[in-house]
């Protein structure tokens, strides 16, 4: 990870409490090599409130398979341009480049997002869009996977995008560890709206987190978003209105995502059979698995157990 002149330290932290902890807990091994890299031995953070001394310099991207690259509070900011010199070579190899935030605006700096799509913070796509229109922004969402280059929208999208880096290297399993351990959702698809200012409502819903409880232990079962509706005592419509406003999809894209989740971690941990995994996951069918898993995750449930079921070393 780059941290240069005014990184915020919040992604920073982010990145270091994911990517770098020596023994994850819940796991007992570290998932990444990971250090934390600067152009110079001292560098000022966030409006220069405090200096950090990273422990490693540039020379270390070349043996890098992910850089994750400086974000910027004031983005009208250039970078230096022996840090853009480093992401265009470290590119040029093929490494894996995170932009945590206003991450991307250093990313489009390098010229490695042209023609790409990019997850930008919904108060700044339009000033994005503006600077750099040959990157098609997705101002909606809170990450944009684009393969090899990959963006977060705000300050807390960082965690949504680092736990998907972990469930993409390590598998839903281990991400459902360190989710757990920071606790912190699980899974929040790069897909799901930003957060939006809208005016406070005079009364207040109670939470669908028991609702949420409920299914999350009954996904075996054929549940219906009317089921979810009578638990919650509220209409369907109803329903769907709240779930936009305190989860940010739909009842039944929700219902998919958990089903899809345990499905991978029951493929993750044994050779039970695709049929019984399907059945387990309330996913009926081993046909239907295989469709949704492919639509959601891009690999067949047989591709993604001999993927993720065997554990890995650090990634680096």
């Amino acid at each position: 990870m780059i941290v240069d002149a005014g990184s915020n330290p919040f992604e920073v932290g982010c990145a270091c409490e994911v990517f770098g902890a020596p023994v994850r807990p819940g796991i007992g091994r570290a998932l990444y090599d990971f250090r934390v890299v600067a152009p110079r031995r001292g560098v000022r953070m966030r409006d220069g409130l405090f200096t950090i001394q990273a422990a490693g310099t540039l020379t270390d991207l070349e043996q890098a398979q992910t850089v994750i690259v400086p974000n910027r509070p004031h983005h009208d900011d250039p970078t230096r341009p022996r840090v853009l010199d480093a992401i265009r070579r470290a590119h040029r190899r093929g490494t894996r480049l995170v932009g945590l935030c206003t991450g991307a605006f250093t990313l489009a700096e390098a010229g490695v997002l042209d023609g790409r799509r990019a997850a930008v913070h919904w108060d700044l796509a339009g000033t994005f869009a503006q600077r750099y229109p040959g990157v098609r922004v997705e101002p909606d969402v809170l990450f944009v996977d684009d393969g090899d280059v990959l963006t977060s929208a705000g300050s807390a999208a960082a965690l949504d995008l680092a736990l998907h880096v972990v469930r993409s290297d390590h598998g839903a399993e281990v991400a459902n560890q360190v989710s757990r351990h920071l606790v912190f959702a699980a899974f929040r698809d790069g897909g799901q709206r930003q957060f939006v200012p809208r005016p406070v409502p005079a009364h207040v819903d109670r939470s669908l987190a028991p609702v949420l409880a409920w299914a999350g232990e009954a996904l075996d079962r054929p549940l219906t978003v009317a089921d979810l509706a009578g638990r919650a005592g509220t209409s369907v419509s109803s329903l769907h209105r709240r779930f936009r406003q305190e989860v940010g999809t739909t009842p039944l894209a929700w219902l998919t995502a958990q089903r899809v989740a345990l499905a991978c971690r029951l493929l993750e941990r044994d050779d039970t059979s695709i049929d019984v995994v399907a059945r387990r996951a309330g996913l009926g069918s081993a046909a239907n698995l295989r469709s949704v898993l492919k639509r959601q995750v891009g690999l067949s449930p047989s591709d993604y157990r001999k993927r993720f079921s065997a554990s890995s070393g650090p990634v680096g």
